[in-house]
């Protein structure tokens, strides 16, 4: 038992899931896009970042307990 590596299902979720929130995903990357040669450093794609990593944070919680137990 000790030397059984412990990995963290999160990570495993996270990565599983975010297949499912690519519509976000494609969203955050044309902001990106958008944005590229803004000088100011006003203009940002915060809002569409957190709109991907919630999508991601949701499928994740749905089977995290779950795996948990």
């Amino acid at each position: 038992m000790a030397d059984e590596e412990v990995s963290d299902p999160k990570a495993l979720l996270e990565e599983r899931s975010k297949a499912k929130c690519v519509s976000q995903w494609y969203e955050y990357q044309k902001c990106v896009k958008r944005i590229e040669n803004d000088e100011t450093g006003h203009k940002h794609c915060t809002g569409q970042y957190f709109d991907y990593w919630k999508c991601v944070d949701k499928n994740v919680a749905e089977k995290l307990f779950d795996m948990l137990k």
